[in-house]
């Protein structure tokens, strides 16, 4: 979509010049602003307050040396990070990603992002994310603890229960939110509902692992549902096999969609019959394994080195839950080509601009991130909430909420795109709602 107004071309300009080499965040930028014109058309009021050049400014940015002992006694020091975006609705929110790949870049992106994503939620949660360019492929569990205990021994001090609520992301699972919350509360001598993804024995919510793979789900359901289709009998393409890919192959699979592939960083797995999901979880879950190890539970299944190549797969919906940029243009023609009717996102941006405007060009059902796979935050929420009250809900109950929640989201980003006169573009209509609630709020609070 291109920006045609001067006030946006201007202020993008600026972001791009005082960000410059963050591609990522600048993409991130260019993306809601291309949605927003027609709401910055209607509201001067926003723009004489400011708002846009304080949104796309964080609050604060925290960036820390993690220093650690290997198994072997030898030091290694990594750099970590804590974006606090926006907490216009509430503290901020967001999780901690560890993988080689984290810069401030990536965790700036991933915070402007969560800003919106949050909105949509309807609960009180700000916008935010951290992490470190620590891999905790390949090392131990008391590496990983010396690592998560150092990283907290800095993060606690900025970190609250009612000021910034970390999460688990990439590479961050229970075992590393465990290691982090004792940590924090050994230094902090208190239990407060700090982290989520907790342990269920120590605070954690029952369908947090599933809520981004389900929310994803129950987004993409509504969506059908509303274009006079749905999942049942459609083939499905799953990029990913961690939490959020796993369960949403799952729930695709009770809706009654066949979902044919997964794939993990080092390649991808096409099973013409059906992913067994069993054997994707004893090897990711329990395993700790590379998905190429699924031909040993099916034979019969295929295995490709190389993530790109599972997008040739002919399928109907096609679900990206591993990483951001995982479908360019290229990839986007092939998957039209092929005859998929919808992109629904579970991973964080993983389409690039190019195919963004593929699948818009071509009339797909385009579910985008930050509204269709923001199950997992607004699980993240009801944790919070849970540990407030100290209650814990069950599975049923927390599931329930999560799929209000989820028909919540989509009936805002249906109801913006329509008001704004762009009635099927969900992205718009994403960007949209989330903008207003954020904007309302901090226009309500003043120059701060």
């Amino acid at each position: 979509m291109e920006i045609k107004n001067q006030y946006l071309l201007d202020l993008l300009k600026r972001t791009e010049q005082r960000n410059a080499n963050e591609p990522e965040f600048i993409q991130a930028v260019t993306e809601v602003f291309a949605t927003l014109e027609p709401v910055i058309e209607k509201r001067q009021d926003l723009v004489d307050a400011g708002v846009l050049e304080r949104i796309v400014e964080p609050e604060r940015q925290i960036i820390f040396r993690v220093p650690w002992v290997d198994d072997n006694g030898k030091m290694h020091v990594n750099r970590g990070f804590r974006v606090q975006f926006n907490s216009a609705i509430g503290p901020y929110k967001g999780g901690i990603r560890l993988h080689p790949s984290v810069n401030l870049n990536i965790i700036k992106f991933l915070g402007f992002e969560q800003t919106f994503k949050n909105s949509l939620t309807t609960l009180p949660m700000g916008g935010g994310k951290g992490g470190s360019d620590f891999d905790p492929k390949g090392k131990s569990d008391n590496e990983i603890m010396n690592f998560c205990q150092s990283f907290m021994t800095e993060l606690y001090r900025h970190i609250g229960a009612d000021l910034d609520v970390p999460a688990g992301d990439i590479g961050t699972g229970a075992r590393e939110i465990g290691f982090m919350f004792g940590q924090y509360k050994r230094i902090k001598n208190e239990w407060v509902g700090v982290l989520t993804g907790k342990g269920l024995h120590y605070g954690g919510s029952l369908a947090r692992k599933q809520a981004t793979g389900y929310g994803l789900c129950y987004f993409t359901n509504e969506m059908l549902q509303a274009n006079g289709t749905s999942f049942e009998g459609k083939t499905v393409l799953v990029s990913g096999s961690g939490n959020v890919a796993i369960y949403a192959c799952e729930k695709a699979t009770e809706y009654g969609a066949k979902v044919v592939a997964m794939s993990d960083s080092n390649g991808y797995i096409y099973d013409k019959d059906g992913i067994d999901l069993n054997a994707v979880k004893q090897i990711k879950e329990v395993e700790r394994k590379r998905i190429k190890e699924y031909l040993s539970y099916r034979p019969n299944a295929e295995y490709h080195e190389g993530c790109k190549g599972i997008w040739t797969i002919p399928c109907d919906i096609a679900l990206p839950c591993a990483t951001q940029n995982e479908i360019d243009g290229e990839s986007a023609k092939i998957l039209v080509k092929n005859g998929c009717k919808v992109v629904s996102e579970g991973a964080n941006m993983p389409s690039t601009p190019e195919a963004i405007d593929t699948y818009l060009s071509n009339g797909l059902l385009y579910g985008p991130a930050k509204a269709a796979n923001a199950g997992g935050v607004a699980t993240s929420g009801l944790e919070m909430t849970q540990n407030s009250m100290r209650l814990s809900w069950t599975f049923e109950e927390v599931d329930e909420k999560l799929h209000a929640i989820m028909r919540s989201i989509f009936k805002a980003c249906d109801d913006a795109s329509k008001e704004y006169g762009m009635p099927g573009n969900y992205m718009a209509g994403a960007n949209i709602a989330g903008f207003i609630k954020v904007a309302e709020a901090m226009k309500s609070q003043g120059n701060v």
